[in-house]
């Protein structure tokens, strides 16, 4: 786990230690929005980033730089447009034809061959690689590329996923939702759960209130299973840390304002509504707002030592479903001495 101990905010649990912040010497006015070129710090990405890299498309150029990625077993992306009644991928590799034959498809932790629907839902998308053979042509058939993506993702595994420690910030991809959270790509197609409950310290009814599929992220390592052979180990992620802290959301609002947010929960006691993915204030209660619609809100007060945010609900309506733009306060290193609470929060 990151930090110690939990306290509540909204009913929401915020993770925090005693510890130094990470980045408590960083200006709040350093905080950025995470770029799509900040992504290439790793060399086991994401599926789908590698794919529109000029190495990639270098290495994929000439049959010289293939024999170079083959002896070297670099990964590279390609996008699968075909799979046969074997099972078997072909990949768009002009004028080769490139084969991932099923049996190297994916990875499975206990050997067996993955599942028919994990195959034929690569179609259409980027995959992972490593090139196994080169078969020439025979004069009438074009030349061959045997391809690994087992292979590529054992490397991965043994090579990056092994040496991730808790709090390690990485780079993920959103593949699919469920109630209970997101499934997130952490490096060429291997998977790991993201829980709704920390995806951001305001309260979300689910994961595609705050992403899309597809989409990429950032994401810390929350905790992770010791290693064993070849298995990675479960690894479970947590995203909120790289939010920012209640005094950084904090900074970017002042009393007097009347800003737009999104209700988020309404109690017998008030309404929280969504000033930033990691901040919320608190309205009376009012008769005829609803979950989800869009706010403008006065701040009539903002008490770091009570971390409250006061807010007078002005006007709510209903309109396309809203989403908050993720601005990342952390994009690399280790977040495990993150604290989000202020100093001189007076609650426990």
């Amino acid at each position: 786990m990151i930090g110690l101990p939990l306290f509540y905010y909204a009913g929401a649990p915020c993770i925090f230690s005693p510890s130094p912040s990470y980045h408590e010497a960083e200006s709040p006015r350093r905080a950025k929005r995470w770029r799509f070129h900040d992504m290439f710090e790793s060399t086991f990405l994401p599926e789908g980033i590698l794919i529109s890299s000029p190495e990639n498309k270098e290495a994929l150029s000439s049959s010289a730089a293939l024999e170079k990625a083959m002896l070297n077993e670099t990964v590279l992306e390609a996008r699968a447009i075909l799979c046969d009644n074997e099972l078997n991928l072909l990949l768009d590799i002009s004028p080769y034809r490139a084969i991932i034959p099923r049996e190297e498809v994916a990875w499975t932790e206990d050997g067996m061959p993955c599942r028919d629907i994990a195959i034929i839902t690569r179609v259409g998308k980027a995959v992972c690689f490593v090139i196994d053979d080169i078969i020439p042509s025979d004069g009438i058939s074009p030349p061959t590329l045997l391809l690994s993506r087992r292979r590529a993702q054992v490397k991965c595994i043994r090579e990056y996923l092994n040496h991730l420690l808790p709090g390690d910030v990485i780079d993920a991809r959103i593949t699919h939702f469920e109630p209970f959270g997101c499934f997130c790509d952490i490096g060429c197609g291997i998977v790991s759960l993201l829980s709704i409950d920390c995806i951001s310290v305001s309260r979300i009814s689910h994961p595609s209130d705050r992403f899309f599929v597809g989409e990429f992220i950032k994401a810390a390592v929350k905790s992770r299973d010791e290693p064993v052979g070849i298995s990675h180990g479960r690894i479970s992620l947590t995203h909120k840390e790289l939010l920012g802290t209640w005094n950084e959301n904090a900074a970017k609002f002042q009393i007097g304002q009347t800003v737009a947010g999104i209700i988020r929960s309404i109690e017998s006691y008030g309404i929280f509504v969504e000033l930033a993915p990691n901040l919320a204030g608190l309205a009376e209660w009012k008769p005829g707002v609803e979950v989800g619609q869009i706010a403008a809100v006065y701040i009539k007060n903002i008490i770091p030592k009570k971390m409250k945010v006061k807010l007078v609900l002005i006007d709510s309506h209903s309109s396309d479903k809203p989403r908050t733009t993720n601005t990342y306060f952390i994009t690399s290193g280790n977040v495990s001495n993150w604290r989000y609470a202020p100093d001189e929060y007076e609650g426990k």
